[in-house]
């Protein structure tokens, strides 16, 4: 299965997650940041033209062969799909029609759903909140792989498999780790979903379903813009936990890649971060950072220093008021 990974634990710190105390160090310095905040006006237009895109492409699906509709469902469909699931992060900042339209994002939120085949868009928002306010927590911070992950996964081989079954990983580790009891808006993001998928199955057939899931499925796996998940926080240099990327795939995923920035600044929309690294250059400019997504999952995999274990993590010590 190839070397086995050098760590045998998670970097375990004591002090707190760093982009609280940033953010306001930065905005001691560059007030002007908090202009920024807000929705973007444009978002639900972008979102909206990939759902139809999506849409228009359930007709054609039953006309192609099974191997060339799991190339257009990896070149084409799932980055679509990956991109909808970036959108659904977006809306989870309530920054599809902004924080004081609450009902508006959530809608919005199951329409964004809809091409992704599995529903995602609620309980995305009742985990990942908790990632940006407690980050690295062992407890609650679900994005950190477990411990089970790490010694499984922990040769070339493993990390390259880790990484196909990411999609299983980041949808059932929070049900393992931190269950929570499904919400009412959770049931009815599953009852939409399920309806859509059943309209779908009926007009164009089972297999626009599985172009729709096998997109989903594997550009969050082994895919250049699946690289964000190990971009953003797997430490790739000793004592960094956050890494920004800045490269080209951004203009597709809502600029995910500015991480750092993002996580400084989570009430600022995606297509506005740039600006936020151009005003304050100076605390973002010497931190690591990534250019390329794919170089990411490449050394993830052949790096021996690299792999599940490579997170910063902190003990619980219970929710902050």
């Amino acid at each position: 299965m190839g070397a086995h990974v050098s760590r045998n634990d998670f970097e375990w710190v004591h002090t707190e997650e760093p982009h609280a105390s940033r953010r306001k160090i930065i905005l001691e310095k560059y007030p002007e940041i908090k202009k920024l905040y807000g929705y973007d006006p444009l978002f639900k237009w972008v979102v909206t033209a990939m759902v139809l895109m999506q849409l228009l492409m359930l007709p054609l699906v039953k006309y192609m062969s099974w191997p060339v509709l799991l190339l257009v469902a990896y070149c084409f469909g799932g980055v679509i799909n990956h991109s909808l699931m970036l959108a659904i992060h977006e809306i989870a900042h309530n920054l599809a029609f902004g924080h004081n339209r609450p009902l508006h994002n959530r809608l919005f939120g199951f329409f964004a759903n809809l091409p992704i085949g599995v529903p995602v868009s609620i309980s995305f928002k009742k985990y990942h909140l908790e990632h940006h306010r407690y980050q690295g927590d062992e407890v609650i911070d679900v994005d950190l792989p477990t411990l089970l992950e790490a010694k499984l996964f922990c040769t070339t081989g493993g990390k390259l498999v880790w990484l196909f079954l990411q999609p299983f990983f980041y949808a059932l580790r929070p049900l393992v780790v931190r269950p929570k009891p499904p919400t009412p808006l959770e049931m009815i993001n599953l009852v939409i979903q399920l309806f859509f998928d059943a309209v779908v199955v009926e007009l164009f057939g089972l297999r626009a379903l599985w172009y729709l899931l096998l997109g989903s499925f594997m550009a969050m796996g082994i895919h250049p813009v699946a690289g964000h998940f190990v971009s953003e926080h797997y430490m790739f240099r000793k004592g960094f936990e956050t890494y920004s990327y800045y490269g080209p795939l951004n203009w597709i995923t809502f600029n995910v890649g500015y991480h750092n920035e993002h996580h400084d600044f989570p009430a600022v929309p995606g297509r506005r971060l740039p600006e936020v690294k151009r005003i304050a250059s100076e605390f973002y400019d010497d931190l690591p950072h990534h250019t390329s997504w794919s170089s990411v999952l490449y050394d993830f995999v052949m790096d021996p220093d690299i792999g599940p274990y490579a997170r910063i993590k902190r003990k619980h010590f219970g929710l902050k008021s």
